[in-house]
């Protein structure tokens, strides 16, 4: 079977899955990015066009700026609101491994059926079907192929959210994932009426006072190692609070640290409420930044990894610093 056989199939696969269950629990990875939500509205629509019941959830806080996509508001803070049944058919959209779906997994039936949709290279097919393409620049763009293959036109809502996973997982069609695919998409959503620039501007673009304070105080503490191949900045626990920011407000952030000339793999570490700490891992191309993040039970992508560490900042720098520094060698 050929790689775009095997692909079309995956794809089958997943609208019969849709096809023969209902009240589905939809469910994206903690910390959702714009990718991660606009799938999860691109899956609700979908259901809807298929007569289904489902509950879109989610463990995190959604990230406000992308408040403007249809189905946003019924998209269920699963820490502030659990539900209070078992789901026996459940759609995972851009998680990377099924530990990304967080404590919403105590919402699963213990024999629930699962549909895996996802891009990342490192998902190991924890689904009971699974459609995993790491080609794709992000999931909406499997999303899209689903519909097509579905013979189900997008609409402005659909088309909005698609774009949006589009725009921000390939940083405005600036990253090396923007292929011929992800701009024949893009052409035909503006040509839907997708306003393209308007989206660019709100998502890539516009900061609150509150991130600017943020991003002045983390730019104040870029490292570097001695030969420049490195760049990493912190976040502390208190940071958020004292500068105002919210958590979508670290995002871009470790771009800074990337985007220096002649630095390879970019850095950001925030410290956690419970002592740990996160890093999100970027790559100019030369490291495997997914294979750093693995070694410390993380994952991503070649380019964009992330990884949790347990310890202090200081050791969690240095262990992670070494790590990347010896992939580099």
């Amino acid at each position: 079977m050929t790689e775009q056989s095997s692909y079309s199939k995956q794809l089958d696969d997943a609208l019969a899955f849709m096809k023969s269950n209902d009240d589905f629990l939809v469910v994206s990875h903690v910390q959702p990015d714009g990718d991660a939500i606009s799938s999860t509205v691109v899956v609700g629509w979908l259901l809807q066009k298929l007569g289904k019941t489902f509950v879109l959830i989610n463990e995190s806080e959604l990230p406000s700026r992308l408040s403007f996509l249809d189905q946003y508001e019924t998209i269920v803070h699963y820490k502030t609101s659990v539900p209070d049944r078992k789901f026996d058919a459940v759609i995972s959209i851009d998680c990377a491994d099924f530990k990304r779906i967080g404590e919403v997994a105590g919402s699963f039936a213990s024999d629930a059926k699962l549909l895996n949709i996802d891009h990342h290279p490192t998902n190991n097919g924890f689904g009971t079907v699974n459609v995993i393409r790491s080609e794709a620049a992000a999931t909406v763009e499997i999303l899209f192929d689903l519909l097509e293959r579905a013979g189900i036109a997008c609409d402005l809502d659909c088309g909005t959210a698609i774009y949006t996973g589009l725009l921000t997982d390939t940083g405005g069609f600036r990253y090396s994932n923007t292929s011929p695919r992800v701009m024949e998409i893009a052409s035909h959503l503006l040509a839907l009426g997708v306003s393209g620039n308007e989206l660019a501007d709100h998502l890539l673009e516009k900061m609150t006072r509150a991130k600017l304070n943020l991003l002045q105080l983390a730019l104040n503490r870029l490292t570097f190692t001695d030969n420049l191949e490195i760049g990493w900045v912190y976040i502390g626990k208190d940071d958020l609070r004292d500068t105002g920011a919210i958590p979508e407000d670290l995002e871009g952030i470790v771009n800074y640290a990337l985007n220096v000339d002649g630095v390879e793999v970019g850095i950001l570490f925030k410290e956690t409420e419970d002592g740990a700490v996160k890093a999100s891992i970027r790559s100019a191309g030369k490291a495997n930044v997914a294979a750093i993040a693995q070694q410390f039970g993380g994952g991503g992508h070649i380019r964009a990894a992330g990884c949790r560490l347990e310890g202090s900042l200081t050791d969690s720098i240095a262990v992670l610093v070494e790590a990347v520094r010896k992939a580099l060698i």
